[in-house]
């Protein structure tokens, strides 16, 4: 049987991610072009299937599988909004780490077609508890999400 869902997340490049994106009609405003909060739908989607590909798991993370319950928030975000995406185009989220430390992770995203860039991020997420309280990143996911050197 052919596996349907083997791409479904991208792939893991070196130290990136690369997750192909097409844009549907749901996906724009009056004029064809992409709504801006749209891209970080898109964002958000390349950060979970980063995660998912490194091994790291949101239902994990809830479940407590790595001590305590915890998730990822996003904390603070630059977005630089360059060019835009028009329906039907295919567009490439890429995220890597810049750093990971105490109880942030920093990413570093940009979406593109081909090799013009359309928009860039850097996500600043933290590790919180339940309650919403700061968390340090558990040994494992520190590992997983470092930049090899």
């Amino acid at each position: 049987m052919i596996d349907l869902t083997r791409n479904l997340a991208g792939n893991l490049i070196d130290d990136f991610h690369l997750l192909s994106i097409r844009v549907y009609y749901e996906d724009t405003d009056f004029s064809g072009i992409v709504y801006h909060a749209n891209y970080l739908k898109y964002l958000e989607r390349g950060r979970s299937d980063y995660l998912r590909l490194k091994n790291i798991h949101h239902n994990e993370l809830g479940d407590g599988r790595h001590g305590q319950p915890m998730a990822f928030a996003v904390r603070h975000m630059d977005i630089d909004f360059l060019s835009s995406a028009r329906i039907d185009d295919v567009v490439t989220v890429q995220t890597e780490t810049r750093l990971v430390k105490g109880a942030r992770l920093i990413l570093s995203q940009s979406i593109f077609i081909e090799k013009i860039i359309l928009v860039r991020a850097e996500v600043t997420i933290a590790m919180i508890s339940r309650d919403g309280k700061p968390l340090r990143i558990p040994g494992v996911i520190r590992s997983a999400l470092a930049k090899p050197e």
